[in-house]
């Protein structure tokens, strides 16, 4: 059986998951941080799908930029692809306000640099959670063919 769900493929479901994940996450980022703003839920549900594809979009880019510093031979090649990776990493939070400045039009903001660098670690963390949380084959859940 997959991972989460029959019928849908895993790929559409964990995708799914993550906007829920990121929608509690981000609502409860809004709660309690008094720069992050967002007029209505159906916003910060908005918010949440430009999140999943702009950190979708970043990871394969950082993964990328990764596999090129292990495969980079000379010191130079290291040495550039480690700033690569930083400028990925760095600018990927500017990328993320902008994205939402510019969709959103000031009816959702995140704060800053540094509030938006806790709430993207904040909703990776909270992502790899719930999908080990749902693995079928977690910890302590039975598999397809055991009894529950």
């Amino acid at each position: 059986m997959p991972p989460y769900g029959r019928g849908v493929s895993d790929r559409i479901t964990a995708g799914i998951v993550d906007v829920f994940v990121y929608v509690v996450v981000l609502n409860l980022f809004i709660e309690y941080f008094p720069a992050a703003i967002s007029e209505t839920f159906t916003l910060s549900l908005v918010t949440a799908v430009l999140l999943k594809v702009v950190l979708e979009g970043v990871v394969a880019v950082k993964d990328r930029v990764k596999r090129r510093f292990l495969e980079a031979t000379g010191p130079l090649g290291k040495v550039f692809a480690a700033v690569l990776l930083w400028a990925v990493l760095f600018g990927s939070k500017f990328l993320v306000l902008e994205v939402v400045a510019l969709v959103l039009r000031g009816r959702v903001e995140l704060g800053g640099f540094f509030s938006v660098t806790l709430l993207i670690l904040v909703l990776m963390i909270a992502r790899a959670g719930v999908r080990r949380l749902l693995r079928s084959d977690a910890p302590g859940r039975a598999g397809a063919g055991e009894a529950r």
